[in-house]
Order: structure tokens, then sequence, then C-alpha cells
């Protein structure tokens, strides 16, 4: 029997995701819409409803799940979604995600359920371009906007945002009220450089549907360790600085500067390399003005030789791409990109954080007695 197709539309742009929905719906003969709405979520339920182009089919309510909207949409979602296969009345099954419920959890909600019905074939991010900025520069916790997914979603706006933003392949921007400059297009550009742009008017929107979808090959590229970081770029205005290094940070410097360089640019993210801490891979992920500071696990560099085939080929390849004769795959890979970005300023400063030649000559033992710096953001008291 032939699997449902299903695609995710998702992004915070409210207007653009439901015109991109809609234009779904009026394209491919024989589609609905699955929708959850988590605003309902104080009640103690969320509403799902199911639509088509004419108009709603079928509504109810999920009850809540651990006091979490996003934990019941998780166990709601592919339930529906089999329900709509077996009745066999729609070829196209356009799940409209809720505004800040990011594609990748529900892609992998989906094709962790191994259904036999049901086939991820499309994750799409709506995009009004001439929002971009100010949603990527909005530090407003989820909570106080009135878009968390539960109580203690810690999440911005930003960060949310951006994370819709970079991990679908297919970007659909839908024009609103205010016109798009040049700066916002090349902004676009360069934050996500190897997605497909697709006009909402454009017939390729229904063919980007169902053209397929990756999980794993989605995760690795959003891993900070084997990531597609976006390349030099100067446009419009708008600029991406590549900041490479083979010199482990000096851990104290490197705190005392995190202010200027997380408000350097509007968004920022990569890989990181402590002299306190030479065997651990440090994701660096930033925007609206907030950093979040990750232990991404070891470098390979740290690892047996027989614990190499435990790990993924992408991670492996990503890793013989920068590989140094002596320190393997630590290093630094920090990639900026914003409007005005000073671009000689910050590679200036981030210069200045990395050990000085007499400290790098002491070797990783000396590094370790460095007095840490990141211990509240990398091990937080319970």
């Amino acid at each position: 029997m032939e699997r449902l197709a299903v695609v995710l539309v998702g992004g915070l742009h409210a207007e653009a995701r439901r015109a991109a929905v809609e234009r779904l719906l009026h394209a491919v003969p024989g589609s609905v819409a699955l929708h959850h709405d988590l605003e309902s979520a104080a009640d103690g339920t969320v509403e799902r409803t199911v639509r088509d182009a004419s108009g709603t089919l079928d509504a109810g309510r999920a009850p809540l799940v651990n006091d979490c909207a996003c934990c019941a949409l998780r166990e709601d979602l592919v339930p529906e979604l089999e329900r709509l296969a077996a009745g066999r009345t729609c070829r196209l099954a356009v799940v409209e995600l809720w505004d800040s419920v990011e594609p990748k959890a529900m892609a992998e909600v989906v094709t962790a359920c191994g259904s036999a019905k049901i086939g991820l074939t499309g994750v799409i991010t709506a995009v009004d371009p001439a929002l971009l900025l100010p949603y990527l520069g909005c530090g407003d916790d989820l909570v106080d906007a009135g878009l968390a997914a539960a109580a203690s979603d810690q999440r911005t706006v930003a960060d949310t945002w951006a994370r819709q933003l970079e991990y679908p392949p297919v970007l659909v921007l839908v024009p609103g009220e205010e016109a798009a400059d040049e700066a916002d297009l090349a902004l676009l550009r360069q934050l996500h450089p190897t997605a497909r742009q697709v006009a909402v008017d454009s017939p390729e929107l229904a063919a980007v549907a169902v053209a397929g979808f990756d999980v794993e090959a989605a995760a690795g590229r959003q891993h900070p360790a084997c990531a597609l970081l976006p390349q030099e770029a100067d446009e419009d205005g708008v600029s991406t600085l590549v900041w490479q290094h083979t010199r482990p940070f000096h851990p104290g410097r490197l705190h005392a500067a995190l202010e200027d360089l997380t408000c350097a640019a509007a968004r920022s993210r990569g890989r990181f390399w402590l002299a306190d801490r030479p065997d651990t891979l440090l994701s660096w992920d930033a925007a609206g003005g907030a950093l979040c500071v990750e232990n991404a696990g070891p470098w390979l560099a740290s690892l047996p030789d027989a614990a190499w085939e435990l790990v993924p080929p992408v991670r492996r390849a990503a890793a013989a791409l920068d590989w140094h004769p002596e320190h393997g795959d630590r290093g630094q890979h920090l990639v900026f990109t914003s409007p005005g970005l000073d671009r000689e300023g910050l590679a200036s400063l981030l210069d200045s954080c990395l050990l000085t030649d007499a400290e790098f000559a002491g070797g990783p033992s000396a590094w370790k007695s460095l007095p840490p710096a990141f211990d509240a953001l990398l091990d937080p008291v319970p």
C-alpha cells in the first residue's frame, strides 16, 4: 500500500506559514492540513483541526501531556496521520506546525514511529523576508511572548526562529505587508545558503512538498561537529565572517569577551576549543543577543581508535577535512552573520582570546591548570 505523503510546514511568521499551507491545499488535489493549536494548552488540552481547501473537515482535542503542549502534539500527531492514511481520503497531509514548534523535533517523531502508512516527504519553513531580522534580533523569552510550549520552556524568539530557519532544506518566501529590501534577501541567503528558496505562488511548491526528506542527513547538518556552516560573504551591507584557528582559547579571556562577541552579529554559530578542556568539543549558538554554549561530546582526536567505528561516517569525513597533524580535529570554527558586521574588529577580538605563544608553548598539561571560567555554563549545579 502506498504511504500517505506528509510535509511539515513551520515558522514563527504565522501569516506566512498559513499562506504556504493554503497554497499547498489548492495546488495539490486531495490534500488536507492538520494543525494542533497549542494556545489552548492553558485549558489542559490541545485543539486539533483537519481541513482541506474548502474548509474544516474535523476538529477535536488532545489532552495535555506532562503539562507540555509539545508533548501532547507528539503523542497525537502520528495517530492522527495514520487515521488519515487509513481512510485513504487524501494523498498529501500538510502538517501546519504551531508558531514555536521546531520542525526538527516533529520530523524525528514522524520518522521514528516507523509507520508503514505514512512517510515524511518534505520539511518547509515559511518566511516573510521583511520580518527576518526583527525576529532574529528578538531576545524575548517565548514565555513572555505568549509562544511557549510549556511553562518550563526557556527558549527565546530569536534562537527558536534561527533553528526553524536553518533546519529545513526548503524555505517558502511569502511577501508580507512590508516589502523586503535587498539586505533582507542577502541576510536570508547567508544564513541558509544551501536552502532551496521557493516563492509561495510558484508551481515548484507542490513538487518540493513531496520531493523527499532525510532526517539523519538533516540532523548531521545541524550537529556542531559537522554542520554545513555558511561561507564567507559580503553583499548589500550584509556580511558573513568565517573565523578558524588551530590554537585553543584561553578560558578567562574568552569568557570576558562573550558579551561583546554575542552582540557583534545577528547570528553566530559553530564549534570551539578551550585550552582547559582539550578533549571537549563545545558548540556555540547565538541569536538575539543571547548565547548558548554546550558540551557536544569529545573531539575525535581524543577517542581511542576502537571507538571510531561507532562514529557516524559524516562525522569522520568532516573531521578529516580539517585534520591537524598535532591537534587532530580540535580547532575553532565560528561563523558570524549580520548587517553592518565589523569584520576586522570581530576577528581581532577573537584572536585576542587565543592562547599567547608563551601559553601555547606550555602544552596541554599547563593548559589544564588555567583558571576555569566556563564551569557555570557547562557544569551547572543541579
